[in-house]
């Protein structure tokens, strides 16, 4: 007897302490659990708990199952209204579940009514957004309306004057209470007519309603334009069948036209990249846009560039000469572009003239960039000497053919700038000085043909970097 009284203690205390244990689940009041012909836009209403935190609430066609709506949260309120109202003729399935406060979910047993069987076309409905009459509305604004009482769908129509259809023409919304326009016309009266059916038939005598939308009043004199950086000449090289020129100007959009010969133009691209593979003239436009009342308002910034044909450099020679003040490099190309010139330095101090002066004497490196990107070209000056930058032997017999003995370099890496070249008898006796950029020796000494038989020569740099080596006067 004392054990069953210390339980029956714990069971007071236990309640008291949580008023939640042994919760009991609330009852439908409207409509009753169990009643029939209930009407098809009946509200769900049932008896309030305390000490809760929210309901759960689950409408189906079979036992425990959320066809209609599936666990939809009533925060702290005891009844649900239907928002396109319930299947008629139908025994409709309602679990209500409890949040309680630190515990799991209670789900309440189900409970059940049959819904009446609808025979008279559904009443009319009204817009709620916008409303009638209303004005400054946005056009891209969504049609919302009422639930009409036993509707099915609704049938939608939408024209820019009175009874007029050229936006929507009669089309079905199915059961639901919106319908997606798509973007309206701006500163135009919208007039509207929403007709509720059923299988029983069309509401009748629904009124047209109408709303005005709204006129942007901002300019583009108040944004910021896109920056074009676009350069005046692009080029199309010579070695590619097209090519892609980029955009890295921030901007809403971009398109890209060519100009044809009659003036008109071909949109070629609307992302930030062209491809093009012809020469001409182009326009490309970048713009940013403006909103207001739904409306889109581009603000664009064009610019005309030309695309010219081009290719690499070739450089087919560099002429050195010395000067009192230093050496002085023009530099011969041979290609078709438009080229810069830099020494030493194939990042930065470029120049228009292919000539250089007042060059120190040393080794140099010449850059030939074309100014369109197609590419650059480089080549060594004053590499090392050497003997193969000398012919072995010379013939000078008369015939037109190899009748001079001259420093003659072959080099596809640099150019070869000598000063001086003396020659010498095989006894290192000094015979004559001959210019690089002249013809050469002849093989006389004082007017006089010297003989068949080796001699010595010596070439001196610029950089004063010398060689000697021999060669043979054959006759």
């Amino acid at each position: 007897m004392l054990r069953k009284n210390n339980f029956i203690l714990w069971l007071i205390l236990a309640l008291a302490l949580n008023p939640l244990v042994g919760q009991e689940c609330p009852t439908l009041i409207a409509p009753l659990d169990g009643q029939i012909d209930v009407p098809v836009d009946n509200p769900i209403r049932w008896t309030a708990v305390d000490g809760i935190i929210g309901y759960l609430v689950s409408l189906g066609t079979t036992p425990g199952g959320g066809e209609i709506i599936n666990r939809r949260s009533s925060g702290l309120s005891n009844f649900y209204i239907p928002e396109v109202g319930l299947p008629e003729s139908t025994v409709i399935y309602v679990t209500i579940s409890l949040f309680l406060p630190d515990q799991p979910i209670k789900v309440c047993p189900l409970q059940i009514f049959t819904t009446e069987e609808v025979t008279t076309p559904p009443d009319c409905t009204k817009l709620v957004n916008p409303i009638d009459q209303d004005s400054g509305v946005r056009v891209d604004t969504d049609l919302r309306w009422e639930y009409a009482p036993r509707a099915t769908d609704y049938i939608i129509r939408v024209g820019t004057t009175s009874g007029g259809n050229d936006i929507v023409d009669d089309s079905l919304s199915g059961n639901v209470l919106f319908y997606n326009l798509s973007e309206l016309p701006l500163n135009q009266e919208i007039f509207v007519l929403i007709i509720p059916l059923n299988e029983n038939g069309s509401a009748t005598g629904c009124i047209e309603e109408s709303f005005s939308t709204g006129e942007p009043t901002v300019s583009c004199a108040n944004i910021n334009f896109p920056t074009i950086t676009i350069p005046d000449t692009v080029a199309l090289c010579a070695r590619d069948e097209n090519a892609i020129l980029e955009s890295f100007d921030r901007a809403r959009g971009y398109r890209w036209f060519k100009i044809n010969n009659d003036g008109t133009e071909t949109l070629l691209s609307e992302s930030n990249q062209l491809t093009y593979s012809e020469i001409g003239q182009y326009r490309v436009e970048l713009y940013n846009t403006v909103t207001e009342f739904g409306a889109t308002i581009e603000c664009p910034i064009t610019k005309i560039f030309n695309v010219v044909s081009s290719e690499v450099p070739t450089i087919e020679s560099i002429a050195i000469t010395r000067e009192n003040s230093g050496l002085r490099i023009e530099v011969v190309v041979s290609a078709n572009g438009n080229y810069e010139y830099s020494l030493d330095s194939v990042d930065f101090g470029f120049q228009d003239s292919p000539i250089f002066n007042n060059v120190p004497p040393r080794e140099h490196i010449i850059y030939v960039r074309d100014k369109n990107g197609c590419g650059i070209a480089e080549r060594v000056l004053e590499k090392e000497l050497s003997k193969s930058d000398f012919p072995q032997f010379f013939t000078p017999n008369g015939d037109g053919i190899n009748d001079y003995w001259q420093f003659a370099p072959v080099s596809e890496t640099g150019e070869v700038s000598v000063e001086d070249i003396q020659i010498y008898d095989r006894y290192g006796c000094f015979l004559v000085q001959i210019d690089p950029n002249g013809v050469g020796w002849d093989g006389q000494f004082m007017g006089r043909p010297l003989p068949s038989t080796d001699y010595w020569f010596k070439a001196t740099s610029f950089n004063k970097k010398t060689i000697t080596g021999h060669f043979t006067l054959k006759r």
